[in-house]
This record gives structure tokens, sequence and C-alpha cells, in this order.
């Protein structure tokens, strides 16, 4: 274990780096960015609370045959669709998807993880792992130089989105740069297969340079499914064409060797659907039954002002069978605010059910999942903004939009709102939600004084504007349960860095009564479920962009400057140690089997309780 030093929130303005060493971090090498952020945004993140003083921060870098896509009624007429219990993974050693489930709490089923572990030694030069100086590290296996996709687990193999660093296929080395989602083998960490995505040709708007994939994949049997950085949803054979078969209806892939995917169908959202994605297309998509839930990541275009198309939809349900479009929905239409990147939540709520999408106008939607009649029909949405709350470009808004994925926990819903992490810190807000109420749910309604009866129609950057005679009232049909934007402790009046809840790239996880949650802000929160109230607060001194893990009476959480903190899963807040990982977490530890999966920015980890790695295990520079 680590000593935990004094530390930054530094990120670089710009997201264009090189591939750098495990050690880069201690060398003072500037971070790499995260996926899909603003061009030009600034650091600074508006009006903050006091706070100590910190280390400065990170200085500027510089840098076939298609699925149809017109929507149509559901297949699915069975009634008992919804009785499947779809919450439940495929195998007990498997993490099939985000969060485990559609549920999305990522609390795995496990027993003597590890608290201590060496990542082990890597070569300046050649990028060798050296298994020698590991500890209860089982392989290593080597990924590209940004690595902000979050592993999953199953049927015997590790999944993860990653760029071209490492150049796995001898057709693409890594100097080009692609998306890439990288197979390999539980077993011992050797890799099988990569799909490869190659830039878009509108650049950066669209597809910024380096930033390879950045959601994580649903797998079920032999089939996955992700969404790519060229706006693709993709359905992909596991086996790829080691099982000596080319599935389809696809079958034109360029190349169709043991180390290629296999592609089974793809829709393309941005040439089928009107989709115009702002940097980056990123969702780690769900399913119930046959029905696949997407969010299309539809965004403004470069000057963050306009969306080049707000009637393309944002939120899609496909048959996952071959990609046809079975309802869709526009809802944020010419609101969306920057991008929409969160991912969605299923479940059945109050005899319904309920798919969750996190807009980029900051609203949480929720649609009968089953549509109508082939279109959406929304249940309820939820503006997880204050109304008087403003979106300006430059960091110093405090109107945000959502990040983070909703969770269901014990029939509610909890979400926070957060930010492109280039547009820096700023306030944040947590909400639980009862999912069980229709309509306009918020908290407040916007009105105006002349008709204070009539709510205001829906605006982009503000709600309510007090110069023009507006003011917020409370909703009748409020759903919100509690409401966590802080919590004054020491009774001064003010919210102190420390009290504040702040934006968040991230998603809770619920256990025993306890609630946690990351804020981008380097906050880690442990909250009372029931009333949203905080039993403590820990500094990690660096942004955090992942999620808790909770497992085992343990919560792990990663952070930028590459530290895995570890606490006892109580109200009282117990650090049962720090781990550094040798470069940046921007990712969430998972749970397969026994053994803790973790991916820093270069590298995935397969970490167990007296694990022994052998030379077998460890990735060289050569494939």
């Amino acid at each position: 274990m680590t000593t935990k030093r004094k530390r930054s929130l530094g990120y670089a303005c710009g997201r264009v780096a090189p591939a750098m060493p495990p050690a880069s971090i201690v060398t003072g090498v500037a971070p790499a960015m995260p996926p899909a952020l603003l061009a030009s945004g600034a650091m600074d993140g508006g009006a903050q609370p006091a706070r100590r003083e910190r280390r400065p921060g990170w200085p500027q870098r510089t840098s076939g045959d298609m699925a149809g896509a017109t929507p149509r009624g559901t297949p699915i007429v069975a009634a008992t669709l919804f009785l499947l219990a779809v919450q439940a993974v495929a195998h007990a050693a498997d993490w099939n998807q985000w969060g485990g489930s559609p549920n999305r709490n990522n609390v795995p089923d496990a027993k003597n993880l590890p608290t201590e572990w060496a990542p082990g030694d890597f070569d300046p030069d050649t990028g060798a792992w050296n298994p020698k100086t590991a500890k209860n590290v089982a392989w290593v296996a080597a990924l590209g130089s940004q690595s902000y996709g979050n592993p999953v687990v199953a049927g015997g193999k590790a999944f993860v989105g990653s760029n071209n660093g490492k150049g796995w296929l001898k057709r693409y080395p890594p100097a080009t740069d692609l998306g890439c989602l990288l197979a390999f083998s539980t077993k011992d960490g050797s890799f099988l297969w990569q799909d490869s995505s190659e830039k878009l040709p509108t650049g950066r708007v669209h597809d910024w340079p380096l930033q390879g994939i950045c959601c994580a994949p649903l797998v079920e049997g032999d089939r996955l499914w992700y969404v790519t950085s060229r706006g693709e949803v993709k359905c992909l054979d596991t086996e790829g064409f080691r099982d000596g078969e080319n599935d389809g209806p696809f079958t034109t892939e360029k190349v169709q060797a043991d180390d290629e995917a296999d592609v089974v169908w793809s829709l393309d959202m941005m040439k089928q659907l009107g989709v115009s994605q702002h940097n980056m297309c990123s969702c780690s998509v769900t399913a119930a039954g046959d029905l696949l839930f997407v969010n299309t990541s539809n965004g403004v275009d470069e000057g963050h002002l306009n969306l080049p198309n707000p009637d393309a939809p944002s939120f899609l349900c496909l048959d996952k069978r071959d990609g046809k479009v079975l309802w869709a929905d526009g809802s944020p239409g010419a609101y969306v605010l920057h991008g929409q990147w969160s991912s969605p939540a299923y479940a059945e709520l109050g005899g319904v059910p309920q798919v969750l999408f996190g807009g980029g106008d900051g609203w949480l939607y929720a649609f009968d999942a089953r549509g109508e009649n082939g279109k959406a029909k929304l249940l309820w949405k939820f503006d997880c903004n204050p109304k008087e709350s403003k979106y300006t470009l430059g960091g110093r808004a405090d109107r945000n939009h959502i990040i983070g994925t909703p969770v269901v926990h014990d029939g509610l819903v909890y979400i926070a709102v957060g930010e492109d992490p280039e547009h820096g810190e700023g306030v944040g807000h947590l909400w639980c939600i009862d999912p069980t109420k229709r309509g306009d749910t918020s908290p407040e309604l916007a009105v105006s004084l002349k008709a204070p009866d009539t709510p205001l129609p829906h605006r982009r950057n503000q709600a309510v504007i007090k110069e023009q005679g507006e003011v917020a009232r409370p909703n009748p049909n409020s759903a919100a349960v509690w409401h966590y934007p802080g919590f004054d402790a020491d009774g001064n009046g003010k919210l102190d860095f420390e009290e504040t809840m702040h934006r968040t790239c991230g998603t809770v996880a619920i256990q025993d009564g306890l609630l946690f949650v990351a804020d981008f802000s380097g906050l880690f929160h442990c909250l009372d479920l029931k009333t949203g109230k905080p039993h403590w607060t820990h500094d990690m001194l660096a942004a955090s962009w992942g999620s808790p893990l909770i497992a085992d009476g343990k919560v792990y959480i990663g952070d930028e400057d590459g530290d895995i903190s570890i606490f006892k899963l109580s109200k009282e807040k117990d650090l049962l140690g720090e781990i550094n990982m040798g470069n940046s977490v921007y990712s969430t530890p998972i749970i397969a089997g026994d053994t803790l999966y973790i991916a820093n920015k270069s590298h995935l980890f397969a970490i167990r309780e007296g694990a022994k790695a052998s030379a077998t295990a460890a990735p060289t520079a050569d494939k």
C-alpha cells in the first residue's frame, strides 16, 4: 500500500495525450483526458466553496450492410416478457454489463476479496510487466494509451474499451488512431480479438482523437452489444471467428481472422437516424428480454450553441436480435446543453416496466419499456437542476446535465447531475426519486407571476429568470424523496468544500442502508439511504471519474491519481487502505467470481487473493 501524498484535481484542458509508461504520474506527465469533452471549456467551475490548497493543475496539451432503422411495432407479444428475471446475470462468475444488471447497482456477491495487492513494475522501454514484483495479481493485459471503457466479464472472457495504443492487430499499428473493443481470456489475460472503429472523417467534433471506446458492453450468451466511437450500435459474436463461423446478417467484415471481431449486425445512428454526437458517442447499453436500450449521444455542434439535428432521437429501444428500431424518443430536443453520455437503467417499478434515461438537458426521463404502437410512451420526467440555475459556456454554469447512470434500489431511483469534466468543478445535486408518479414530477415548477397557475415552457439555459418576473414554486406532483446538494455539518450557514456535493461523472452504489458516490472534485460521500444525510465524506485529493464497488463488506473507489481507496462498509469512516495502480484510474472496479478487475489508463489487472502470476501472463511489447 502507498502513503497518500498531497495531490491535485488537475487535468489537461486539451484531450490529446501520447501513450505513457505506467510510472508517468510520478514523473509529472499530464494525465490523459476523459471521453467526450468540450473543446474549449475552462478549468474554472464557477463559484466554489473554499478548499485547502492543492497542487496546481496540469498544463494544457495539444493534440457494408446495416440493419434497417425504420421504427416498427414490437414483435414481442408475450406478456410474460417482463416477468423474466432480467436482473439476473448469466452466470455466477459473470459481471455481464455496466453495474452488473439493468438496475445498475454495482454490488456483486463476493467473498475473500483482497485489501492488499501490488500491481507490479513495467519496463519503461518495452512495457513488459514483471510478475515477480506483483502481489495478488493473476495477470495483466495491455490496453491502449487511454482507457475509459469499463471492463465486463462473461463466458470466460473480459471485454474492455480502449484506443489503439497497444496495436494488437498487425493491420493497425499503434500509430493508427482507433476505437478498440478488446477481448481477453480470463484464464491468463491472453488477447483474443478486437473490434476496430476507424476515426470519423469529420474529426474531433464527432470523434475526439485518442479517446477510443468509452463505454461498457452488454454480454448474454455468445452475443455482445455495445456502442462504438463512430456512433454505431453493434452486435458481435463473443467467439469472434474462432468458432469457424461468420455470423450474420452482417457478413462483409474486411478481415475474417481469429484476432478480428465477428459482427452480427450494426446500426449506424449518424447515417440512419441523423444523430450528431458531440465529441464522442458513449452509452453502456442494457436490455430486458429482446429489448435493447440505447442513449444516442445526440449533442451540440462545434460552436457549442446549436444542435445540428435537434429532431434526431436521443433515446432508442431496439430489437437486440437484429437492430431494428422499435421506438425512439427525442425529448430533450433543442434543449440539450452539451452532449448526452448517460447510460440507461431498467426495472419494473409500480408494476410497469420502466426504462430510465438521463437527458442532456439535465432531466431524467422514464418510459414504458414496451412503447405504444411503435412510439415512445413517456411515463414521467424529473428536472434534476434548480429552476433558477443557469447554463453558460466556459465552466461557470450551475445548471448541469446527466453523465452518471440511474440506479434502482428497493423501488426508488437515484441519480446525480454532472458535466463534461473539462468544464471543471461545480456544484452538484443528488436525488432520490419515487418512480410511481406520472407527468412532470420535478420538485419545482417554473411560472410567471403574471400567470402563476401555468408552468412556463421548457427552456435550454435557464428555466426561471427573476428579472422577467418569473419564480419557481413547489410542484404538488413532486416525486422527490430527498435531495442532497451537500450538508451544513458545522452549522455555519454555508456549505464548505467538504460539505458540498459537486458535479459527478459517477453512479451511486447502495448496500445495507448506505449510499456511496464519488464527485468530480474528489470527495467520496457516504449517505444514509433513507434520509440522504451524510454519515461521512472523504477527500481523495484527486478527481474521480468512476463509481464505487461494494463487495465483501468493503467499498472500492478509484481516482485520477491512480489510487484505489478501500473502505469498510460502514456508517463510520474506516479507510482500510490505499493502493496505487501506477496510472490514472478512470473506470470502476468490478468483481467476477473471486477476481477483482481494475482497468487503469493502460492496463487491465486481474486481482485475486493468493494469486501468483507467471511470465506467461505478462504483457510485452510483442503480441
